[in-house]
């Protein structure tokens, strides 16, 4: 995943992460920092690989375990996962959900509201 920048040079806000995630969404087992290291292969410092991966840990994306002297790291869910996770997250933090549901319903095109409805009416009582 050689991104074609040299050292010195910065991405984006997020692109080093949105590009780790992919890479270790993309890993069939847990990557330590040095495996990624290896396979961004442009001129990353290994601490910063570690920043990267613990920034990402602490927001709730990845989990780790010990693997000799490193962590290795697999991320909490897929693409689709992460996703809702965030959609979620956005939800709770308004204390007003059913206004906040509501609207997003209201907002959805006919499609999703009916894709919706059916996933809804799919899942098992709750009540």
């Amino acid at each position: 995943m050689n991104s074609g920048q040299g050292r010195g040079e910065r991405r984006a806000g997020g692109a080093l992460e949105a590009e780790v995630l992919a890479l270790l969404q993309a890993s069939r087992q847990a990557q330590t920092p040095g495996e990624v290291l290896r396979q961004l292969g442009d001129g990353l410092s290994y601490s910063t690989v570690v920043t990267v991966l613990s920034r990402m840990f602490d927001k709730g994306l990845l989990t780790r375990s010990k693997q000799g002297r490193a962590y290795a790291y697999v991320p909490v869910a897929d693409a689709h996962g992460l996703t809702a996770r965030r959609m979620r997250q956005v939800l709770e933090s308004d204390p007003d959900r059913e206004a906040v549901l509501s609207r997003f319903v209201e907002d959805l095109p006919a499609r999703d509201e009916q894709l919706l409805r059916q996933l809804l009416g799919d899942l098992p009582d709750q009540g």
